[in-house]
Parts: C-alpha cells; structure tokens; sequence
C-alpha cells in the first residue's frame, strides 16, 4: 500500500486514518514558511524556489505540506505536479478573535471564507486548519466551551465554501482541554524530547481523539540548542513511534531554517531539515529513512493468529465480513466461521469462501459459538470479530503487534460506523448502549467490546474460556473480568478498528438492549461485585462513548496552571453526564414519575407533578440529543429527535430487562443435606466464635470461605473496599446474607474469630412486601376499605413478612452449619460467643 494517488482525489478520513481514492493516505508532511512577503503579500519565495523545495520534499519522502498563510493558486497547481498536499492554517488572529464579539468576528469569518475560496475545489488542498494554538490565557479568559464554539463557527464557515475539504484545528498541551466537535482529525503540535513520554502522551491524546484519526501537526528540534546529532535521532524515534502508535501522521516542523515572523528574519533557532541555502542536515537523511519505512515499521515475530467469527442468522452482513478478512496486513492468520444454527443463507454464502473453515453446529448461544472456535483454533492467538462487522485491512497488524509488544493477555479495538450505514443507524450509533471500551489508563483496558477482541489462546484457557451461560451479550464483559481477577491485564490498540453496522431499524436497536439488560441480570449474578443495589454496573474505569451523553454536566476541572502556563491539563478528567442521565432511567420513573402519577390520580391538583417529573427526563434526552456527535452526510430533520427518543426508550427497555432476569432468579442455595443438620437461630442476626490455638489468619480464612462457597454453588459478593461486611452471600430470589469477621489474639498465642451474619432482604422481597402495602393503601383510598377482601390484603401482609423473614433464617441456618464445617476443615473449635 503506497501514499501516492492520483491528484484529481480528494482526501477523505478513513476510520482512523485518511485516503485518496483507493489508496491510504498516510501523512508524511514538513511545514514550510512562513517567508518573506512578495509583492502580492504572499509569505512565499518566488515560484522558482518553491518548485526546487518541492522537488527536494519530494526527495525526503514527504507527501504534505503545511503552510501557515493561504497559497496563491499557482503554489496549489505546483503542489500537485509533485505529488503534494497541502494543510493550509487561515489568517485568522486568534489573539483577538476569541475575546471580541464584534465587527471584528466578522472580519475573521470573511477572512476565512475569502482564504478557503481561493483554494476550493483543488485536489491538492488536504486540509484547513482554522487556526492554530489559541495562547493559554486567552482560552482562560474567553472560556473553554467559548473558544470550541467559535472553532466550530470557523470550520461552518470552511465548509460552506468547500464541503469536501477537511477541516481541524491545531492544538497543544497547553490547551489540550479545547475539543471542538466539528473537526474532521485532531491536530496536535508537541515538542516532547524524551522517547517515553513522548509514547505516554501520544497514547493520551489517542484517547481524546476517539473515533477520529490523530496528526501530529508539528514536531521538531533545535538543532542551534540540542545539536545536529540530536536532532537527528530524535525526529527518527519521534517518527516511529508515532507511526507505531497507529497515528494517521506527522509533520516535521520545519522544511527549512529560513524562516520570517512579526516582520523580521529568526535568526536563533535552527529547527530546519535543511540550511536557510537547502543544504541538507543530519536530520534530512534522518527524517528521509523513517519516511521510507513507515507507516508499517517492523513488528515483533507474530505467531498465527485464528481470527474466529461467530454468526446466527447474520446472512445479511457475513459476505462483507468475510471479504475485509481475506487480504489482512499480516503474514499468518486463518478464518473460521462458527455457524450457531442459522435458519438463513449462510450455508449458501460460505460456498464461496473455500479458504474459510466452515464450523456449522445447532444453535446453542454466542458463548458456546466461540468456545468452539478456540477448540478448533491452530493459532497462538485467537482474534473475534463479528458477523457484522467488517475488519480493516491493518486490523491485525495493529491489534496483534500491540498485543505482542506488551505483556498483556488480551487486546480490543474500537468499532466505527460504517460509512454505507443509513441515517437511522447514525442516531444508533450516537444513542447509549452501544458496544465501547471501559479504560482504566490511556494503555490498559477493564472491558473491551466482543466484536472486536483478540487473546492469547492460553490466557482463555487458563481462565475456562467464554461461559456458555451467555447466549446472546455479555460474554466478552464476564470473560474480561475473569482474566482480570486471575491477574491478567488487558489492553487497547486505538488504530485496529473495525466497521460495526448499527442496528437500522428502532425495533432491532431496543431488541440489542433487552438482550443487553438480560446479560446484566446474569453478569449480575455471577459478578455481583461489579454491581450496585440498583443492579447498576459500577466501572472502575472510564467508558469512551460516541454520545452527546460525554459533555452533559461534566465536572472534569481543569488546572491551568499558575497565570495560566501550565500544560497538560485534563489530569483530571471524569466522565460527564451519568448523574443527569439517571433522570431518564426505569428508576427514576419507579420513584418519581409512577408515585406521583398514582398520588394525582387520587388528588388531582397534583397533576403537575408527574408532568414536571416527565418532562424532566424528555428535557435531558433533548439536551443529550442536541450534542451528540452526528456524521453530517448522516443527519436527517429527524435524527436529533429519534436520538432524544431512544434516550428515553433505551434505559426503560434495557432495565427492565434487567430486573426481570433479576426477579425470576430463583437462586443458588444448595440442598440442605449438603451442609448436614441445620442448628436453630435466635433472631434475624447470628454471631459465632472460633478458637485456635496458635496465629489465626483472618484474610486466609475468608479466601478459604470464598472459594469453598463458589465450589459448593453459592454465588458470593466479596468485599470492594467499600463495603461494611466481608463477604454477601446471593441465597435466593427472597434475601442475602452478609458475612462479617474480626480477629482477637489471646494469650499464649491463641485466638478468636468473630463471625456475624446478618440477613437482607433482597429487591424482589422489598419490592413484594412495600409494593403489597402501598397496594392496600391505594385500594382504601380509592373508596374500597368497604370490601372485605381489601381487610383481608392487609391482614394478609404480616404473614408475607413472617414468610420472607422465615426465608431468610432459613438462609442463615445453612450458612452457620456451611461455617462450621468450613471453620472445622480449617482447625478451627467453634465456642460460645463472648458476651
């Protein structure tokens, strides 16, 4: 794959990187200029000495330029000839235009407008930059969402006048907070002269470049200061690891070191590929090597990888995932497709794919599908990938070649919407609850997306790879937890992406997010840990969504520095809008909107309340809906709407899901002749001591405890660091059971351990018993207290209180025979509590 294409191509993002025509477009640029003023005012040298620099760029391996003044049509045309693109910054002056509101805005707009004019159309033109590193203190002063709406008033302005023209603004960390939501790419210029943080922040900034591929607009060295030799080996590594961290390029600052500014010649600094006579540096020769190796830089030796795709049913899209996968960017790689029992054509497809090896087996769930897979894998490593999805060319050799440079088990990549995908499918993909990575650093992963995933094959096994339990989602969740707890780490390649078709249709979107809430209610179960009261998933890391959800009521504080000089501000950052979000949640509705609807049915001057409580939650899906980030060939009168409309669907679909895998749980409790005779309790708390002569540890103890009750069938909550018990044990669909200890050295060496369980009621429980009374209040103040049977409800509830109660003892009296036994296979002497 080469840089070079026809001139009359436009370039276009791609995903994560850029192309022209066919090909990728891999930006190997250097700036040039600003110059001298001729007599038109262009910063230019004369047309002879541009075509001699160009050829000499051209020699160099560079194929971008980036100008810091709008070209005259003539330097486009010359630009061309060699094979040029061009990023052209617009005179804008930033001091001013971010602190004015006036005429002198609109002077700026025209500006821009005028420039991009001059140069529309033109297929040597790649990009505009609108403008370039907004000084630190005029960002304080105007304000961060200030400066973004006016970068994003500038590129509507470009765009208007060439649609096709890609446009971005150059920053820098000293304002690495500003995110404008109309760029194209993210432009970042860094001067980092040391190799690790300069590969630390790279990966930061691929963070915050999200779906959109990442530039580094300028890089450099003094060579007047550092010297020629630093230089040189500086921008090589720089060059690297830039094109190793998957960025879609980097422009070396600068061509020369002739160089004009504020109506003078700098003559104290040297940061030129070339003399100011184009004599070329160290640095050239450099600079030269790493372009003619890059964008595909050695990579460690890579064993075969299995690259499995499971399908049901997935006819549609299987013929495009298939085609993406047979020309890969990697020397090693086998397809398998897993057929889970489709009912469609896939049979009929897979005829024309002989070199995929066809796995068809009845139709038992997307877990048992993949464990397949791995059992038929002869690979060392074993990539996933969905039906569909379509995978891009260099998927592999980013997703593996950062799996094999590191130490991780596993690897993830982004999923991107397809171009091809339709308008509704856009709305889905800026809608919640479509598949993201959950980061714990800007390198290591707490969840990755199934549809895009790759692991070492003996890490799977280690851990009993997929549990066939999930049939439909949630399996990459629990298996990433899973390598997590056994000690494995897991990481993120930001270029190895793939096409993720969005569902296109409503009806198929809240499907996806029933099945969503389902793989909850069983994660759930499995990984309570994981999980509030509420069922609420609780991440430890940061999830990176494309939904207008990330800018709602964020929080993130940003630390400017001492009058504003310093860099590297978003140390900081936290992930926005979740707490207005709840206003749109199955909860909140339960305890506001449904309460208050049932009180003004009884006393109807109350009916504000329940409207006020709705339009809360219609206000923030609004809100949410207006920010969202919609591709703009995507957007539709409609799409802000049905975006706002999901918002409100979405979370009452996919938490009723929920609660109902929740409330049809009929528990793990084994048997009671697992645990032999079952003492009697007094009261709804039991306190137990065990003696032992010698040093008791209390933490060995409750591993012990924990793994004796997963073997025995108990679905136990260990303590996060946040909880008041040790252990919580699932008993059944009526209550839990909390286990707390404590340890009390003795004399001569001897020692107690206090246990103490408590019983709790669980959701169903309370749900059932206040559900009852506030029923029975309800039917009485309709006008039925009347009715005997309404007596009888209320009589009736006490009972069901004693029932659940009952339940619950019965809970504890397995745990404390459970405990003895455990506590007598450990050496431990159970004796009377201490009182």
């Amino acid at each position: 794959m080469t840089n070079q294409s026809a001139t009359t191509d436009r370039v276009r993002v791609d995903g994560k990187f850029f192309r022209a025509g066919r090909e990728r477009f891999h930006v190997k640029g250097v700036t040039y200029g600003p110059f001298p003023p001729d007599s038109d005012g262009h910063a230019l040298p004369d047309p002879a000495r541009v075509r001699t620099d160009f050829s000499l760029m051209r020699e160099l391996g560079a194929n971008t330029v980036r100008l810091y003044h709008p070209p005259p049509r003539w330097l486009l045309d010359l630009a061309s000839e060699h094979g040029l693109r061009l990023i052209v910054d617009m005179p804008v002056h930033k001091h001013a235009t971010f602190l004015s509101l006036g005429n002198d805005w609109r002077a700026e707009r025209k500006r821009v407008r005028e420039a991009v004019r001059t140069c529309a159309g033109h297929p040597a033109l790649f990009a505009v930059c609108v403008t370039n590193e907004v000084p630190a203190d005029v960002a304080r002063w105007s304000g961060a969402v200030n400066i973004c709406a006016r970068v994003d008033a500038l590129i509507d302005v470009a765009k208007h006048e060439d649609p096709d023209c890609l446009c971005t603004f150059a920053n820098f960390p000293s304002t690495e907070y500003l995110q404008p939501r109309h760029i194209d790419f993210l432009s970042f210029n860094i001067f980092l002269h040391h190799r690790r943080p300069f590969a630390d922040y790279l990966a930061r900034l691929q963070m915050h470049s999200g779906h959109r591929p990442l530039l580094l607009t300028e890089i450099g060295v003094d060579a007047m200061r550092e010297g020629e030799t630093a230089q040189a080996e500086t921008l090589g590594w720089q060059i690297e690891s830039a094109f190793r961290a998957g960025l879609a390029g980097v422009t070396v600052f600068s061509f020369t070191d002739e160089w004009h500014t504020g109506g003078m010649n700098i003559e104290d600094w040297a940061f030129g590929l070339t003399t100011r006579e184009r004599q070329p540096k160290p640095s050239f020769h450099a600079v030269q090597d790493a372009f003619r190796q890059a964008p595909y830089y050695p990579q460690p030796d890579c064993p075969r990888i299995s690259v499995v795709v499971a399908s049901h049913n997935g006819a549609k899209t299987l013929k495009g995932c298939l085609e993406s996968l047979e020309k890969l960017n990697h020397p090693d790689y086998e397809v398998l497709l897993v057929d889970d029992g489709s009912t469609d054509a896939t049979p009929q497809i897979m005829e024309s794919f002989e070199w995929v090896r066809y796995l068809p087996q009845r139709h038992q769930g997307l877990s048992v599908a993949r464990n397949t897979g791995i059992a038929a894998a002869t690979g060392e490593l074993v990539a996933f990938l969905d039906a569909d999805c379509r995978a891009d060319r260099d998927w592999l050799y980013y997703l593996a070649g950062d799996l094999l440079a590191g130490s991780e088990a596993g690897m993830g990549g982004p999923n991107l919407l397809p171009p091809d995908d339709s308008p509704v499918a856009a709305a889905v993909q800026v809608s919640p609850g479509v598949p993201t990575h959950v980061m714990l650093t800007d390198r290591e992963a707490e969840h990755i997306p199934g549809c895009n995933m790759i692991f070492r094959k003996s890490a799977l096994t280690a851990v009993g790879c997929f549990d066939p339990v999930f049939q439909r989602a949630g399996d990459d969740v629990d298996v990433c937890w899973r390598l997590h707890q056994s000690g494995f780490r897991i990481g993120f390649s930001p270029s190895a992406f793939v096409w993720h078709h969005r569902r296109s249709t409503v009806g198929a979107y809240l499907d996806q997010q029933a099945g969503y809430g389902q793989a909850e209610a069983l994660l759930l179960r499995k990984h309570p840990e994981y999980f509030n009261t509420l069922g609420g998933g609780r991440w430890r890391g940061r999830i990176y969504a494309t939904t207008g959800a990330a800018g709602v009521g964020s929080g993130a504080p940003i630390y400017h520095g001492v009058f504003a000089t310093g860099d590297f501000q978003m140390i900081y950052a936290v992930p926005g809008g979740m707490s207005l979000l709840f206003c749109t949640s199955l909860e909140f509705h339960f305890l506001s909107t449904l309460p208050l609807a049932i009180l003004a049915s009884l006393w109807p001057v109350l009916w504000p309340l329940p409207v006020a409580s709705l339009l809360v939650s219609i206000s923030v899906a609004g809100l949410v809906a207006a920010r969202s980030p919609l591709p703009h060939d995507k957007r539709r009168w409609w799409s802000r709407p049905l975006v706002a409309m999901l918002y409100l669907l979405q979370p009452v679909i996919r938490g009723w899901a929920r609660y109902r895998g929740r409330l049809g749980h009929q528990g793990q409790r084994p048997p009671p002749h697992a645990v032999g005779p079952l003492p009697r309790l007094d009261g709804g708390q039991v306190q137990m001591c065990y003696w032992k002569q010698g040093q008791l540890d209390r933490v060995a103890f409750l591993q012990a405890l924990l793994g004796r009750l997963e073997v025995a069938g108990w679905t136990c909550k260990p303590d996060s660091g946040w909880n008041h018990y040790d252990v919580e044990i699932l008993g059944s669909r009526w209550g839990r059971a909390q286990i707390s200890t404590v340890h009390e050295p003795l004399a001569q060496g001897e020692s107690l351990l206090h246990v103490r369980l408590r019983s709790v009621w669980s959701l169903a429980s309370f749900i059932l018993f206040w559900g009852g009374i506030a029923g029975a209040l309800l039917l009485v103040g309709f006008g039925a207290g009347r009715n005997p049977w309404t007596w009888m409800a209320l009589l009736g509830l006490p009972l069901l209180g004693w029932m659940l109660e009952h339940e619950n003892r019965t809970l504890l009296r397995h745990l404390t025979a459970f405990l003895d036994k455990t506590g007598a296979e450990l050496g431990l002497q159970r004796v009377p509590p201490l009182r």
